[in-house]
């Protein structure tokens, strides 16, 4: 009597390996998809830089002519509207005050909120997460009313203020800050170290990433900001940029290239924030995700 071994008695299963020439064509089809989807993200600024060369024409190609380029239009733009720098800095000052204070309202929230023995953190976590569903405009008025009566129109503080505090920034400081191992907290406590010592040597050193990601985020969006500066700000002097070049152009002035030129000029701090920052801004969206 023969009995066959288990090995013989389970069925063979065999594995298709993909072949090298397939890859080869999956990447090539891959590589073909982005390099089409960047040119469509793309296309807005190569047509601003190409009607921007053109020189005062009243219908701009699509191509600039390469033999009758005029790079000089981005130095008459600063002749056209001599207020183009201050409204410049008054945008670098707001965004960049904004920036320091939520990371600074953010940090200390979501510190908060990771730490154990505060019985109301989940129910202040959800009060945070719930700032985020009421959009800007439904608080604009009571915004609005409460700068006019400090009599902060016209001011960097009637600007500022408002956007010191983020829940976004609290939910994303929070969710990293719940990646870092808590075993590290107590270490330093044994060791005697304080909870805002800990926050400032230990936890935030670790929470780079994040804070980077927050810092693009909010500097970009008080940056760009449009709709508010234009309610608390009268006179010229105290515009930003993006308020200030939608009144950059005159009745009579009918070309289209300095207001491309002006556009290509506030756009391009941000462009060179956000190339130099792109990859700390995935890392810290993606960090925490699986954390609830």
């Amino acid at each position: 009597m023969n009995i066959a071994s288990p090995s013989a008695a389970r069925p063979v299963i065999t594995q298709r390996n993909s072949t090298p020439g397939a890859v080869k064509r999956q990447n090539a089809l891959l590589y073909a998809l982005l390099v089409l989807m960047s040119l469509a993200v793309l296309f807005p600024l190569f047509l601003s830089i190409s009607i921007a060369v053109q020189g005062p024409t009243v219908a701009p190609a699509f191509f600039p002519d390469l033999a009758n380029l005029d790079v000089n239009v981005f130095r008459e733009v600063f002749v056209t509207e001599p207020n183009l720098p201050a409204w410049i800095a008054n945008s670098f000052i707001v965004a960049t005050i904004i920036t320091i204070g939520v990371l600074i309202t953010s940090s200390l929230a979501a510190f908060a909120l990771t730490m154990p023995g505060f019985g109301a953190k989940k129910l202040l976590f959800f009060v945070c997460l719930g700032t985020l569903m009421i959009p800007f405009e439904a608080t604009i008025i009571p915004n609005y009313l409460f700068i006019s009566s400090l009599g902060w129109r016209d001011s960097y503080q009637g600007l500022i203020a408002p956007f010191l505090a983020s829940g976004f920034g609290i939910f994303l400081l929070r969710q990293y800050f719940l990646t870092i191992p808590h075993e590290l907290y107590e270490a330093a406590s044994i060791d005697g170290c304080t909870r805002i010592r800990y926050l400032w040597r230990i936890l935030l050193p670790l929470s780079l990433p994040a804070l980077a990601t927050l810092s693009i985020y909010t500097f970009l969006g008080a940056y760009n900001a449009y709709y508010w500066p234009l309610l608390v700000t009268d006179n010229t002097a105290w515009r930003t940029t993006q308020v200030g070049i939608t009144v950059f152009r005159n009745i009579e002035y009918q070309f289209f290239n300095t207001q491309m030129a002006a556009n290509l000029i506030v756009m391009l701090p941000t462009l060179i924030l956000l190339i130099l920052g792109q990859r700390q801004l995935v890392q810290g969206l993606t960090a925490g995700a699986l954390k609830g």
